[in-house]
């Protein structure tokens, strides 16, 4: 990662630096190869994928969720002729990616691609829309002070808003913040936790992940979920991927009811069937206790471990939560899009904004990739196969003449 001198103006200005983003700029130079100089991407770290890999590890994530076809390159057969020595690390069904085949993948595309040195390292606090020799363009306010002018610009953060459950807020006891915390903090690789007692609340792959994780450690895992665990392959129908959904999803004018079709599709969390294998061996074996159809009224903390009590009056020890609640996306509550919801107000349906079909918004060059996406991609807007679908939009408008 080298050192990026930040000119005073820049055509396209790429927010966040994850797998959505490195396919934005592998589309766009496949599109419009001379654009290799007109782009630059801000994030945190400096790098790409860095949240991802981090999230990955931490979870001990052993391969991908979506097969072998969805990843950042624009030849969507690249990633299994980069996998053809390695098979073993194409999981069934469906050749899923393993997590270190993936990142190795990553970065040959980002090599191929001649990426590497576009990545600045900056956290930008703010978007202020301004007007430039009488022209529409955006200041990205740097949280080190300096700033750049962009002419266009596409927010990839893919960052939703954490979600807590209500009994959270109710806690009166100070308690150490680890033996509480929402499952994008827990680290895996970190943590010494055998003979303890961890209730994981979320009925979603993460906590899955989480609970395979703490047994390995040799804890005990207390697993909730409000109802059923749900088994599914994939978060979203493979029918979001194509014209059998997106079609009709297309066609649906109103968008309060394209934003209940997103609800229904993606309808919470789900376990693949392998999961839910390893799962309910774990529970023959009384290394995890499936508590599903429940829920947390209240928690209190007592000396050195959890007093939590259930909707059925059930009342549970543990020595840590990790709430596996997931996240929730809300344009009115992303500290980048406050400025621009002033300059281009647009209408906002359960918290996501309405976009045009290149997904920017009304009268704008201000582009949005991932969850934020969602009323004009569908329910896979956050997933790769979304991040593809999305791009595709983005790069026609870029790219024109």
């Amino acid at each position: 990662m080298k050192e990026i001198s930040l000119p005073p103006y820049i055509d396209i200005a790429i927010v966040g630096a994850g797998p959505q983003a490195l396919t934005l700029a592998t589309h766009l130079l496949q599109k419009r190869a001379k654009l290799r100089h007109r782009f630059l991407v801000f994030d945190p770290s400096g790098t790409w994928l860095s949240q991802w890999r981090h999230q990955f590890s931490a979870q001990e994530i052993p391969h991908l969720r979506s097969p072998a076809v969805h990843h950042p390159d624009p030849n969507p057969f690249a990633l299994r002729a980069f996998a053809e020595n390695r098979p073993d690390e194409l999981f069934p069904p469906y050749d899923l990616p393993g997590t270190k085949l993936f990142e190795d993948f990553c970065a040959e595309v980002i090599r191929r691609w001649n990426l590497q040195d576009c990545v600045c390292q900056a956290k930008i606090d703010r978007i202020l829309p301004i007007h430039h020799n009488l022209r529409p363009r955006y200041q990205l306010m740097l949280a080190d002070g300096r700033s750049i002018v962009a002419r266009r610009v596409v927010l990839a953060t893919g960052s939703g808003v954490l979600q807590f459950p209500e009994w959270v807020n109710k806690i009166r006891d100070l308690y150490p913040p680890e033996r509480l915390c929402h499952s994008q903090k827990v680290d895996l690789r970190t943590l010494h936790i055998a003979g303890e007692t961890i209730l994981i609340i979320g009925g979603g792959l993460t906590s899955g992940h989480l609970a395979i994780g703490a047994i390995n450690r040799g804890a005990k895992v207390i697993l909730m979920s409000r109802r059923e665990l749900q088994e599914k392959l994939f978060d979203a129908d493979p029918g979001w991927l194509g014209p059998k959904y997106l079609k009709g999803f297309a066609e649906e004018t109103d968008w309060e009811a394209r934003s209940q079709l997103i609800q229904q599709a993606r309808n919470g969390g789900s376990m693949t069937p392998a999961m839910m294998l390893q799962l309910r061996r774990a529970s023959r074996n009384g290394k995890v206790t499936l508590n599903e159809r429940c829920e947390v009224i209240e928690a209190t903390w007592q000396e050195n471990s959890w007093q939590v009590r259930c909707v059925n009056s059930e009342i549970l020890q543990c020595d840590r939560i990790w709430l596996a609640t997931g996240t929730r996306f809300d344009a009115t509550q992303h500290p980048l899009l406050i400025d621009i919801l002033d300059t281009h107000p647009t209408q906002i349906v359960k918290k996501l904004p309405v976009l045009n079909e290149h997904l920017r918004f009304p009268g704008s060059e201000f582009y949005v990739l991932g969850g934020l996406a969602a009323l004009q991609i569908g329910p896979v807007a956050r997933n790769l196969s979304g991040g593809r679908i999305g791009c595709d939009r983005i790069v026609r408008a870029l790219t024109k003449a």
